[in-house]
């Protein structure tokens, strides 16, 4: 104590004003991360979970085509072979989209799955077995179910995330301005606060 009263309080208002000025730069870098993060997971988003869903959607539109193919009475074996290795290369080229994604570990899994099921399709296919065909496509249409469900559980975990961040971001607004407004008052009063002087009585003079 007794050493800040050796400090004028204009003194202590730059200190005061220093401390302030550490504050909000920290909260700036905080705020700058978060909304940082918050963007990648907006994209996010966008570019792995909805871009995908339209990829899957394109997926079951081929598989359903290669089933409605395979099952069809009548139409020729050879016809049928063109019109499936038509659709798997249609397959092949969304393939290479998907993998330029960012796939979870579980996402990878279940999409090695879903390749296993086409490339049994393309083998039996070349065999004429149209049964086993028909049978591949409905479990490759159950892979992209379980995809499918991946983005719908990573978009929210995604959306959660961003909207945790907004909040903090708020929350730590509305902090730094109760913050500065209180240390704000204190150095005002502090420099319009003149310091006081302790006097010391002198002794009478003897003359």
């Amino acid at each position: 104590m007794k050493d800040l009263k050796k400090y004028s309080n204009k003194t202590k208002a730059g200190f005061i004003l220093l401390i302030v000025m550490l504050i909000v730069l920290l909260s700036n870098f905080n705020t700058l991360q978060n909304s940082k993060k918050s963007n990648e997971n907006i994209n996010a988003i966008y570019n792995d979970r909805l871009v995908v869903g339209y990829y899957i959607f394109q997926y079951a539109n081929q598989l359903h085509f290669i089933k409605a193919n395979a099952v069809q009475i009548g139409l020729n074996d050879t016809i049928k072979k063109n019109q499936i290795t038509n659709a798997l290369k249609n397959i092949q080229n969304i393939n290479k989209l998907y993998l330029e994604t960012v796939l979870t570990p579980k996402e990878k899994t279940s999409f090695v799955t879903f390749l296993t099921s086409c490339n049994v399709i393309n083998k039996q296919s070349k065999k004429n077995n149209w049964n086993q065909v028909s049978y591949s496509c409905n479990q490759a249409l159950q892979t992209l179910e379980l995809l499918s469900q991946i983005q719908i559980d990573e978009g929210k975990s995604k959306l959660s995330n961003s909207n945790s961040l907004h909040k903090g971001n708020t929350t730590l607004g509305e902090l730094q301005i109760a913050l500065l407004v209180v240390l704000g008052g204190f150095t005002l009063y502090l420099l319009m606060t003149k310091k006081n002087k302790i006097k010391i009585p002198q002794s009478p003079s003897l003359n």
